[in-house]
């Protein structure tokens, strides 16, 4: 009786094993179509000032293929859109793990550590770019732009939560 189910699973087994190596050997580098257009999606409604929108359709891009930074870089992008800076920066770091020398993830990571208020980080991000370039590129000025922008003012419910500190 062992010889019956052996066959089949001995089948099933070769089979599964030549499918993986016949996609494994293809060596495609490319994205899953799939991604791409959720990818695309999303710039759409980036583009149409519908930052929830577009993070919905990043998020599947970035489920469809893990490898998808530009699906991470539009997360970044539309986390700003909603005055998020510091998801912002979470997703740059993801698509900066992807590409680590993406001069727009960079750049993007280092305006949104501005936005926190953390110069002297995106200052870092700005000698990666300079480092990467070795001559002047558009992405280096526009962050030495941000980074020589005076700080954001201090809000009212940062000064609300000075004041309710009181000594009894």
């Amino acid at each position: 009786m062992r010889k019956s189910w052996a066959i089949p699973a001995m089948l099933l087994a070769t089979g599964t094993i030549s499918t993986v190596a016949v996609g494994a050997a293809s060596g495609d580098d490319a994205l899953r179509p799939a991604s791409v257009r959720m990818q695309q999606t999303g710039e759409a409604a980036l583009a149409k000032a519908q930052p929830a929108a577009a993070i919905d359709a990043f998020e599947a891009a970035a489920a469809a293929d893990p490898r998808n930074a530009g699906a991470f870089i539009g997360l970044a992008h539309a986390y700003e859109a909603q005055g998020l800076p510091g998801k912002a920066v979470r997703y740059y770091r993801e698509a900066l793990a992807l590409e680590p020398n993406d001069l727009n993830a960079l750049e993007g990571q280092g305006k949104a550590l501005v936005a926190r208020g953390a110069r002297a980080r995106a200052n870092l991000n700005l000698v990666r770019i300079q480092t990467l370039c070795k001559v002047e590129c558009p992405q280096a000025k526009r962050l030495e732009l941000a980074l020589a922008a005076p700080p954001p003012p201090v809000t009212a419910s940062a000064e609300v939560a000075k004041v309710t500190v009181v000594k009894n």
